[in-house]
């Protein structure tokens, strides 16, 4: 049986008297790359800010990973334990250069860093050769690429990507799959939350869809690909 690495089981979580996530239950296996796709305000990023504690710990239900609840965890724990994120929007420190970002996503653990700066460097060349360039100077696909590399420096178990895509030329979009498929391949975990439905199923070994908080379908990410009603809704098919 595979190795479940992150469980959600009937959760909720509220922003005041609004019902944000609506007893949702999903699981990430070791080793995969899962999808969760779904329209703007369905709740993907309150999923993924539940997980890391980004949101404070509103919710219910239980979020477990590796087996351990982590639902009542401050953020700065979860991160420690293992997982990873990449911010919708990039966030990146405009005012430090690339080489001083990748650093503040070791700074946990900056023994163990120069490993993970070589692997980010092969992953990404454009870092390499802009390492001493302000982050805020960058390409929004730079900036990207930072935002990525800057999580994998953590050295994570569990990497969750928010809208890797947004605002990207459809070239850039090419490459970063291309990447996220990759670090995939080269062992990681990825929870990938990504309006591009048809980029993300293509890369995902399976997938969710989220509408107005609640999970509506789920399946391998072959069986949503040829699903008429997420062709009609979400890869644009008539």
């Amino acid at each position: 049986m595979p190795e479940k690495m992150l469980e959600l089981e009937d959760y909720h979580f509220f922003y005041g008297q609004i019902h944000a996530i609506r007893g949702i239950s999903l699981h990430v296996n070791r080793g995969e790359i899962v999808s969760l796709i779904g329209g703007n305000g369905a709740g993907k990023t309150t999923t993924l800010q539940s997980i890391s504690g980004l949101l404070g710990r509103g919710g219910s239900g239980e979020i477990r990973f590796l087996g351990q609840n982590i639902e009542k965890m401050k953020s700065h724990q979860i991160s420690k334990l293992g997982i990873a994120q990449c911010l919708e929007g990039r966030h990146v420190f405009a005012q430090l250069t690339v080489a001083e970002n990748l650093m503040m996503g070791a700074f946990l653990r900056p023994k163990g860093s120069r490993q993970d700066l070589e692997y980010v460097y092969s992953l990404f060349p454009r870092l390499k050769e802009r390492e001493k360039q302000l982050a805020g100077t960058l390409s929004g696909g730079e900036q990207q690429m930072l935002a990525v590399g800057r999580a994998l420096m953590q050295h994570p178990t569990l990497l969750m990507m928010d809208e890797p895509s947004l605002g990207l030329a459809p070239r850039v979009i090419s490459d970063i799959f291309r990447t996220i498929q990759k670090i995939n391949q080269d062992g990681m975990t990825i929870l990938l939350v990504e309006q591009n439905s048809n980029a993300a199923l293509q890369i995902a070994h399976r997938g969710y869809v989220m509408e107005t908080g609640k999970l509506v379908l789920e399946g391998s990410a072959e069986e949503l690909r040829g699903n008429d009603e997420i062709q009609k809704s979400y890869l644009g098919h008539e």
